[in-house]
């Protein structure tokens, strides 16, 4: 019995496709990506209120000499759905249920949306968690909304900047602008 010797041609020609299949395979996505080097860098806020933890994931847009909120403004425009933050959709998660401003929201993770205005801001929790900005954003899957007013900073926020509190307290703070809403 005879077994079959590959020329060296075939053999090269074979590496060539293992080698080219490699790098065919990093630049379709497979290699996981370092968001801490985009633009907008992710950040991610945890704390435990009561018996309950929250955990809100989103990504910080910079000023860079624009205006953040407004009319005319492309970043987060008065009267418009905004991702709250940049990138993928901001998430909002809560391990029990738990009360925004009063109104019951069930334990599970939230696409954490805001419509921002000059006098009132509307807080979203929508049911599609997963899912990039605000593109797709369909409001017969939110689970609750709020309305709360916004308050001026003395200071402005160059980067979108989240935080919470054991208290409760969950303040969007960018540019000269705080908006903030209660969680029990």
């Amino acid at each position: 019995m005879r077994f079959f010797s590959p020329t060296p041609f075939v053999a090269a020609l074979a590496g060539a496709a293992l080698l080219f299949g490699s790098h065919t395979a990093q630049a379709q996505g497979t290699m996981p990506e370092d968001k801490s080097k985009r633009p907008s860098p992710p950040a991610v806020v945890k704390t435990t209120v009561g018996s309950t933890d929250v955990t809100i994931d989103y990504s910080r847009p910079s000023l860079k000499s624009r205006e953040a909120f407004g009319d005319k403004t492309p970043l987060a425009p008065a009267g418009e759905v905004w991702r709250t933050g940049a990138n993928e959709a901001t998430t909002f998660t809560v391990s029990k249920p738990v009360k925004i401003e009063g109104q019951t929201l069930p334990a599970g993770t939230y696409g954490l949306f805001t419509i921002p205005g000059p006098t009132e801001w509307t807080i979203v929790f929508n049911k599609t968690a997963k899912q990039w900005g605000a593109f797709k954003y369909d409001a017969a899957q939110d689970a609750l909304r709020v309305k709360v007013k916004p308050k001026t900073l003395a200071t402005p926020v160059e980067q979108f900047t989240i935080t919470a509190d054991k208290s409760g307290k969950v303040a969007l703070l960018w540019a000269k602008t705080e908006a903030d809403f209660m969680v029990k």
